[in-house]
């Protein structure tokens, strides 16, 4: 899958997302459900577990830059 193919595509986070971690979220993908690494797109937010988060990046072949999808 190519990046542009996974920017814009919606997951939700499975391990806290935020500036010097290495968070985790599912991605629908493939026909499937996989798990990538996860790094804030503006470097600076926490986004905690069960977050629904909309992939602005992708660095082949696991990492992802994700933001939060919907305002709390």
């Amino acid at each position: 899958m190519d990046d542009a193919a996974m920017v814009g595509l919606m997951g939700r986070v499975t391990g806290t997302v935020g500036p010097g971690l290495v968070g985790e979220v599912i991605v629908r993908v493939r026909g499937g459900a996989e798990h990538f690494l996860a790094h804030p797109a503006d470097g600076t937010s926490r986004i905690p577990p069960g977050t629904v988060v909309m992939v602005v990046e992708h660095l082949p072949p696991r990492t992802v830059y994700v933001t939060a999808a919907y305002d709390h």
